[in-house]
């Protein structure tokens, strides 16, 4: 069985996409959004619960489970799949964001990047061969290439050379590939600069990469300059692949992406604002610690079929919120992860009709 097959069943007059893809572990309708699982785990929720919302895969991340508890652990008990005991496909991230935004102290060169850990200040060094080492061990169904990121308002110089050794860190990716059945991502880079998006793009897809992703975006621009870019560089993609832009995002992001014709989202909004109170409606974003749910009898959303909805009311969310019970962030979890799904199964249907 190839690698990875994508096939697109339906295309909407805008460019949206309606699609399969066909991967180890299962067949993903997209366009769709994945949950992040970055420690192994979605947070407050067990891999049933995540099932449940309708999530078809989830991610992983190579820099943390590289720190904690260790991808060669990982490998001798089984994989990543049967650590966490999730049976659908997984995309790891190649950690490389991670290695710039969480690493105190870093230093990058062409070969790769030396940092120091987070968790306890041990000095590591990664590079893409050990990326993909790690990925492999932890047994991806998508793997992302290790690439180079520049910050919000980063100058024309930087940009440039960060996209140098993304191009040179994804061949170099490729040839490190020892296990064809996970499937292997480029990530175009390039700022909000179109000229260099358009070289990014164009040295990735001349590469044998299974699909594309679109990198750093989200991560501070303004959100009509994050969308312009990705309107520029989606279609520089190629129309048999899978695209993924990387780390969206807001409700509103993900149709507007899949407008766009992207495939596949990711985002830690549902997740992490579930833990601060916050839960997604079709009538727009519930704080539930507010006072005017004190006495509300009703659900969060009178049309959402999630356990949540479906047992408990507003009132009671919002008592669990302030007594700070653990509880109150599972159950908004699972509502929220259930809102995101709901969103996608919405989308591919729009796009089918």
């Amino acid at each position: 069985m190839p690698t990875l097959s994508f096939k697109t069943t339906h295309i909407d007059p805008c460019g949206a996409r309606r699609g399969q893809v066909q991967l180890r572990h299962g067949v993903v309708e997209t366009p769709i959004f994945m949950p992040v699982g970055t420690l192994a785990a979605v947070k407050t929720a067990t891999p049933d619960e995540v099932e449940a919302t309708g999530a078809q895969i989830i991610l992983g991340n190579t820099y943390h489970l590289y720190l904690r508890p260790g991808h060669e652990l990982i490998k001798e008990l089984g994989g990543l799949h049967r650590f966490m005991g999730w049976h659908k496909p997984i995309l790891t991230d190649s950690g490389g964001f991670q290695v710039y935004s969480l690493s105190e102290l870093n230093k990058v060169d062409d070969d790769g990047v030396s940092f120091r850990s987070h968790i306890d200040g041990s000095k590591h060094r990664f590079t893409p061969e050990l990326s993909i080492e790690v990925q492999t061990a932890l047994g991806s169904d998508i793997m992302m290439a290790f690439d180079d990121f520049t910050p919000v308002g980063a100058p024309r110089q930087a940009v440039e050379r960060s996209l140098r050794r993304t191009t040179a860190w994804a061949k170099r990716c490729i040839d490190a590939r020892t296990d064809e059945s996970g499937a292997l991502f480029g990530i175009v880079q390039g700022a909000t600069d179109p000229q260099l998006r358009t070289q990014s793009a164009a040295e990735l897809t001349a590469m044998d990469f299974d699909g594309f992703a679109v990198g750093g975006l989200s991560v501070g621009e303004p959100k009509p300059i994050m969308m312009r870019t990705l309107a520029h560089t989606t279609p520089l993609l190629p129309a048999d692949k899978p695209r993924y832009l990387m780390g969206v995002g807001a409700p509103q992001d993900l149709l507007d992406g899949v407008a766009l014709g992207v495939d596949m989202f990711d985002c830690v909004y549902p997740t992490r604002n579930a833990r601060t109170g916050h839960a997604y409606t079709f009538k727009g974003r519930v704080a539930i610690k507010n006072a005017k749910h004190r006495k509300d009898d009703s659900p969060l959303d009178p049309n959402c079929s999630c356990y949540t909805c479906e047992r408990f009311s507003r009132a009671y969310l919002r008592h669990l919120f302030i007594a700070r019970e653990i509880l109150a962030a599972r159950l908004l979890t699972l509502h929220n992860l259930h809102f995101y799904q709901a969103l996608m199964s919405g989308a591919r249907s729009a796009i089918e009709a």
